[in-house]
């Protein structure tokens, strides 16, 4: 498919095909690494990773930890 480069503020922009985003898993606001290989523009979308309950329990500190919060009276059979 012949796509055509257009001027974007100070950049140029390039329009992805419906049927290629979705091929290529991508939608507005995915993130992209752009790079050129041997003359030819390459743009990889970025994948999210996914967080580890380990790296999760590393970020909690004494300073933000909060405390036991008070959510009222047990509620039908509810039992504390």
């Amino acid at each position: 498919m012949r796509v055509q480069i257009q001027k974007w503020g100070n950049s140029l922009a390039l329009r992805i095909p419906k049927p290629f985003a979705e091929d290529a898993g991508v939608r507005e606001g995915t993130m992209v690494q752009l790079s050129v290989s041997e003359g030819r523009l390459v743009a990889a979308p970025l994948r999210a990773r996914k967080p580890h309950l380990k790296d999760l329990l590393a970020g909690i500190t004494k300073a933000n930890l909060h405390e036991e919060v008070k959510t009222g009276l047990p509620v039908g059979r509810e039992a504390w």
